[in-house]
């Protein structure tokens, strides 16, 4: 991104605010912190072959941990849009404005028409209107591949300003650095070397069965364990948010042992429906390293406390790849 051309543009400092233009449920933004601690902290090149909202990438340069990307999502306009968000910034922030500004008087109807058009166009650019104005910013798609999510009557969308800030402000960690696929999963996981980090966030198998709805195919948990088994003969480093719980309730099973995964429970906070039902129910989400992932950064399983404070401290511990000595039964 050249700033004489973009004069607008942002160079991204720590003080900043993470800059995220796609509001998408399940990102894992929040705890993209967390879950480097748990990554070395040099990589060459990071991997996500369920990019989403690239949450731990951006999060990774913003801490200027990893010299390449590889972005990749099966949702071909999602990819997309990555790509546009990372080398096109003022034109992805110019169209959503136009957009986002031609949704006055009526602002339901706009949006329904922006859908339609969208479900016949594919195009990355209403995609993201879409996404900044539908219901929780959770992503839905019909049995036909089409997006049927609802607008959310509550409110209008990112201000146009403020979506602009994000773009640039992504493109200005990840630009001329990133490479942004559409892709199966498989075919990513096949091309990596064990000299990447591979970081993956599929649909969680308790919450979508064999269909995700943010996918238009499924996901099949056998032929996944076997890309993992797949990984690790060829000794690729790598880490997976899979499965998690909140209270008493479970989401997935856990990925079987004979994977030889370390397996961290990361608290992600309450849920919004217990925040609104008053309930004090903590979401807790897994992640799950590789064996020669978890001997590099010095991490073994730990198991969630809400009572524990030797495991918070552990947490909060600044080292340089986050070792994690203590196992908490």
């Amino acid at each position: 991104m050249n700033p004489r051309l973009f004069p607008e543009a942002m160079v991204y400092s720590k003080e900043m605010r993470m800059p995220h233009p796609i509001q998408y449920q399940g990102s894992k933004r929040g705890l993209a912190p967390l879950i480097l601690r748990y990554l070395p902290s040099k990589m060459e090149r990071l991997v996500e072959p369920f990019a989403g909202s690239a949450a731990v990438s951006i999060a990774s340069a913003a801490h200027g941990r990893t010299k390449t990307y590889w972005l990749n999502d099966f949702n071909k306009p999602l990819a997309e849009l990555l790509g546009l968000i990372i080398n096109h910034p003022g034109e992805l922030a110019e169209a959503y404005r136009e957009i986002w500004s031609a949704q006055k008087p009526d602002s339901i109807e706009h949006y329904y028409q922006v859908r339609e058009r969208f479900n016949r166009s594919h195009d990355p650019k209403e995609f993201l209107y879409l996404l900044a104005r539908c219901v929780k910013g959770s992503v839905r798609y019909n049995t036909e591949g089409l997006f049927n999510q609802s607008p959310d009557k509550r409110r209008s969308g990112t201000q146009p300003d403020t979506m602009k800030r994000n773009i640039f402000g992504v493109s200005a960690l990840l630009c001329g650095k990133t490479i942004v696929s559409s892709y199966d999963y498989r075919d990513v996981l096949a091309n990596v070397a064990n000299t990447d980090i591979v970081y993956m966030d599929p649909p969680y198998q308790g919450v979508c069965g064999d269909r995700d709805s943010r996918y238009f195919t499924g996901i099949s948990i056998a032929d996944f364990v076997a890309a993992l088994s797949d990984l690790n003969r060829r000794d690729v480093k790598y880490a997976i948010s899979y499965d998690g719980r909140t209270g008493q309730k479970t989401f997935g099973e856990r990925l079987p042992s004979h994977l030889n995964l370390a397996h961290i429970e990361l608290e992600a906070g309450r849920s919004t429906q217990a925040t609104l039902l008053g309930r004090d129910a903590i979401t807790v989400e897994s992640l799950y390293l590789s064996a020669p992932l978890s001997e590099e950064v010095g991490a073994s399983s730990i198991k969630y406390r809400r009572k524990s404070i030797d495991q918070m401290q552990l947490l909060e511990k600044e080292t340089r790849y986050a070792k994690v000595s203590k196992r908490v039964s």
